[in-house]
């Protein structure tokens, strides 16, 4: 794990930021928590993140599309998604973009200590 691990959620619904943030926390990165994709994007601090973990479908910008935007500006950052609604093709699409995990909402700790390390191991080449 990075020194300081700094973690981005991105989740539509307050009570998943909440609980994700810590849930996340407890496992000792640091985290910044964001309503939309767009206010990521709009943070102007996409260069400090050691990884996102993002919800699948959200109103506006998905998930996905966050990834896909984030790729064609030659972004590495480390993708997990999580979602309440799952969907092989759209599994299939983010893991061949690189993602590191694609969950199932609720998620639990040891889920997300395994993602963590695959991220940061995509990441870290």
């Amino acid at each position: 794990m990075p020194k300081l691990s700094l973690i981005a959620i991105i989740d539509d619904d307050e009570s998943v930021r909440v609980t994700t943030n810590s849930l996340v926390r407890s496992l000792g990165y640091v985290v910044h928590t964001f309503a939309s994709a767009e206010a990521f994007l709009e943070s102007n601090q996409l260069d400090d993140f050691a990884c996102v973990i993002a919800d699948v479908q959200m109103p506006g910008m998905s998930g996905v599309e966050l990834q896909d935007h984030l790729r064609a500006q030659g972004s590495r950052l480390p993708f997990i998604f999580f979602t309440a609604f799952p969907d092989e093709k759209t599994r299939a699409k983010a893991l061949a973009a690189g993602a590191a995990c694609y969950l199932t909402k609720p998620c639990d700790g040891d889920s997300l200590v395994h993602c963590f390390q695959e991220a940061f191991r995509i990441h870290n080449g």
